[in-house]
């Protein structure tokens, strides 16, 4: 069961910390707001107090379906941050709309599974969690989610 590798990697105190993506190469300081996680080195999250909401991408697009799902977590992204949220998306596909650098305050690259969104939670603490624009694949989360949540 998926649950249990992590439950054995987080009672060993083994826990993923965040990285900026580097876009300028190291040549100098990139600002990016791009994030994966890793298990070596130093978190550089840099959470905050602010109000905030986690989006969950369609994750990998097959033939015949994904743009309306990449369309609804964009907007998704623009009306909170309308409302005065920080978004963040999170979303494993790099050639999506709402994987662009302008589309949220942060974005997660990584897979759409419950471990990785979980750690992406606990890093971030957001107030909520919205599943249900990325399509089947976050909407299969929602319940080991809540789960995990309660």
């Amino acid at each position: 069961e998926e649950g249990q590798v992590a439950q054995l990697r987080r009672k060993a105190g083994v826990r993923p910390v965040m990285k900026r993506v580097d876009t300028c190469a190291a040549e100098f300081e990139a600002n990016t707001p791009y994030m994966y996680s890793t298990y070596d080195g130093e978190d550089e999250c840099q959470a905050n107090d602010k109000r905030k909401v986690l989006i969950l991408g369609g994750g990998p697009n097959r033939i015949g379906q994904g743009i309306e799902f990449d369309y609804c977590c964009c907007h998704a992204a623009f009306s909170l941050s309308a409302e005065g949220y920080e978004t963040i998306m999170m979303n494993s596909n790099p050639e999506t709309v709402s994987t662009d650098y302008d589309t949220s305050d942060r974005l997660y690259f990584e897979p759409l599974t419950v471990e990785d969104v979980v750690n992406v939670l606990e890093a971030e603490r957001p107030e909520g969690i919205i599943v249900q624009f990325g399509g089947q694949t976050p909407l299969k989360l929602a319940k080991p989610l809540q789960k995990y949540l309660e």
